[in-house]
């Protein structure tokens, strides 16, 4: 199931849009690779935080 900015996994609810648009733009581009849901969860969570660090992101909402 794809996702967008409405609907998301949970694992991805703490943090900021920019890297969670990320997480999810990268979930949906494993997902259409064939990966399964939750090893896709996985890789984007990992990689959008990577990007929001190389761009000098805020990651997570502030107390998370």
């Amino acid at each position: 199931m794809p996702w967008d900015k409405d609907n998301y996994p949970d694992s991805m609810k703490n943090f900021m849009a920019p890297v969670r648009n990320k997480a999810i733009e990268i979930a949906n581009a494993l997902l259409d690779d064939g990966y399964e849901e939750g090893r896709a969860i996985a890789i984007a969570t990992a990689q959008a935080k990577e990007w929001g660090e190389n761009h000098d992101k805020q990651i997570r909402k502030k107390g998370h």
